[in-house]
């Protein structure tokens, strides 16, 4: 095959690919909403106020996605879930995407009918005990009563560390995040271990903070991120694309505040596709060119979204840590938007 006929099977391939929607796209499309489903009440990625405002990190990858496919950030409707229900409501339809701090395994990425877009969140597991049980480390808690959600991977990771210690411990398992935390609080356990960042939202639940302490061993890894139902590729990709969006929009320096004034002036290429004018990246979604500008303009870049939501003027205060950009030292990392 010769130069010529190369560059035109290329160009054959790629306008294939630009008129492809998924069923998925289709049915947000027709239905003019997301269907997200997200944690009943996990401070920092989603929650709900009394007048029914849902906010945090995961809320925002929701919105980032909606703002994408409809033109409309708040074209979402929020679906809380627990642990248990959680992969059953993508399996069955009765969401479009899972943005619930889900922690990716392969077990849950290979044989639950769902597939990881992204990690938008690195975590680890912890505990937390009252201060005045006087344990100052994890391997003092031979014996513990412990509280655990059920449905969640928090469950083999305490297992896989007791048994490595020699420790014994008893579990009481509840059903959501809610009903695990206000167990632990009421003193009906002496210990609640899941992700760090969900035990910084329970201290914060509680009638006095400082009555509690997390514990500094990080005893698991626990990457979390949006999923989406195996089967449909061209959906998955609009919802990776959207979250990388987010992380490169904030490596190019680009925000909610000066997205408009370098829509007109910038010439750099990595931020004219960003903004949509350069290079046509929404077509090989099944998108418009502006995509990625409305995600920037109504929902604000990765960085925006952390501060707002985990930042030090929020209840939950908590260090960046490995959610850094990667040229901070950290390990949040968009493969390039081009």
């Amino acid at each position: 095959m010769n130069y010529k006929s190369i560059t035109c099977a290329v160009a054959l391939a790629t306008a294939a690919l630009t008129v492809q929607a998924g069923p998925v796209l289709d049915a947000v499309k027709a239905r003019g909403q997301l269907v997200c489903g997200v944690n009943t009440a996990a401070p920092g990625f989603s929650s709900v106020d009394s007048q029914g405002n849902w906010s945090g990190l995961d809320v925002d990858t929701c919105r980032a996605v909606a703002a994408a496919v409809l033109g409309d950030a708040q074209k979402v409707k929020f679906v809380p879930l627990s642990s248990p229900q959680r992969f059953t409501a993508l399996q069955s339809g009765e969401i479009d995407m899972l943005a619930r701090n889900t922690t990716m395994t392969l077990t849950r990425d290979a044989s639950l009918g769902a597939v990881f877009a992204a990690i938008s969140y690195y975590d680890g597991q912890g505990f937390i005990v009252p201060k005045k049980l006087g344990v100052d480390s994890a391997k003092k808690l031979n014996g513990a009563t412990v509280c655990l959600q059920a449905g969640t991977s928090s469950i083999q990771a305490m297992a896989d560390y007791f048994a490595a210690n020699k420790m014994k411990y008893k579990p009481v398992m509840y059903d959501t995040t809610e009903a695990t935390q206000n167990a632990f609080l009421s003193g009906r356990c002496q210990v609640y271990t899941t992700d760090m960042s969900d035990l910084a939202g329970a201290r914060t639940r509680a009638r006095n903070p400082q009555d509690y302490v997390i514990l500094p061993e990080t005893i698991s890894k626990e990457p979390l991120g949006p999923s989406v139902r195996r089967g449909d590729d061209e959906w998955f990709q609009i919802v990776r694309w959207s979250f990388y969006a987010m992380v490169e929009a904030e490596e190019s320096g680009l925000t909610q505040a000066n997205v408009d004034e370098m829509k007109k002036t910038s010439t750099a290429p990595q931020v004219m596709r960003l903004v949509g004018t350069g290079d046509d990246m929404g077509k090989l979604l099944g998108l418009d060119k502006d995509w990625s500008y409305r995600i920037i303009k109504q929902v604000g870049n990765y960085g925006e979204s952390w501060v707002k939501n985990f930042g030090p003027n929020t209840k939950m205060n908590l260090p960046r840590g490995l959610n850094k950009l990667w040229t901070e030292g950290g390990l949040m990392y968009a493969p390039p938007i081009r």
